[in-house]
């Protein structure tokens, strides 16, 4: 006795023949954006945090490389790379190297001189951008009125080089009058105070008190602020000329780039060797 097939089942039956007669390779739609697009999309992204979906589409068209701007959302939607407005916040690290070629930062440090224990304080201000430091003045007893004094020896040592520096940082201390803050100012200076008491936000000044101490005062005795003053001329000409700096990918502070060519033969090489501080630190040349 046979049974009766309903007519839901038999449709069914006829659309899976169906199926099974005719197939089609499987396609997901629109074509993949190649890996090397996928590499250059996301790098003008990172590196360009307000560029939306056209203006990369657009930079792309000037390669001669036509893309949709559809294409590039879907790239940085993968790369989960959010939308130009909400990737332009920009963090210390990079509002600081932006802002490193226009800044100057100012800091003071003491040494103890040797026998009569008298601390001295020497004031200092560093371009942020090359790391050149001007060491401004050597006293034991700085007051306002001297602090006013430098600001207008920094005006002086910059030159016309003045105009293209916009901040100066500097911490809290009570010897910055007002009468500080306008000599700069009068130049196109703003004076910027760091939060109290932050030293991090002074890094750039901070680090060169290391390095200063490290190389310098904590390794010979001073006798005085005469003294202390030759023996900082000395040494920031050295560190401003000749000594290399992570930062500047090794080269000094006033140079640009080596010049020097590149040692073919290290045996007939000639070095010279010239003392700085009597011999505390050493440089090292090629002779002629």
């Amino acid at each position: 006795m046979c049974r009766l097939v309903s007519p839901d089942a038999l449709l069914g039956w006829h659309r899976r023949l169906v199926r099974w007669r005719w197939t089609y390779p499987h396609r997901s739609g629109r074509p993949p954006v190649d890996s090397w697009l996928v590499t250059l999309i996301e790098q003008m992204a990172r590196e360009n945090p307000g560029w939306g979906y056209k203006r990369i589409q657009g930079e792309l068209l000037g390669l001669g490389i036509r893309v949709g701007a559809s294409a590039v959302r879907r790239v940085l939607r993968r790369l989960r790379i959010p939308p130009a407005p909400q990737r332009t916040r920009s963090t210390w690290r990079q509002f600081l190297r932006t802002q490193a070629s226009t800044m100057l930062a100012r800091d003071f440090f003491h040494v103890d001189c040797a026998v009569t224990l008298r601390r001295v304080y020497v004031f200092f201000v560093m371009e942020v951008g090359t790391r050149h430091v001007h060491v401004l003045g050597v006293s034991g007893y700085p007051d306002g009125a001297w602090t006013v004094q430098q600001a207008r020896n920094l005006l002086m040592d910059l030159g016309e080089r003045a105009a293209g520096f916009r901040f100066l940082v500097r911490d809290r201390a009570g010897l910055f009058t007002r009468a500080f803050g306008a000599v700069l100012s009068a130049a196109g200076i703003e004076v910027v105070k760091i939060p109290p008491p932050s030293p991090s936000a002074n890094a750039y000044a901070e680090r060169w008190v290391r390095t200063v101490r490290t190389e310098v005062t904590d390794r010979m005795l001073i006798a005085g602020p005469g003294h202390l003053r030759r023996v900082l001329d000395e040494y920031v000409a050295h560190y401003n000329r000749h000594r290399p700096h992570r930062a500047r990918t090794l080269l000094p502070p006033d140079c640009d780039e080596i010049t020097m060519a590149p040692v073919t033969d290290l045996l007939t090489a000639r070095i010279r060797r010239h003392n700085v501080l009597g011999g505390l630190i050493h440089e090292y040349e090629r002779a002629a």
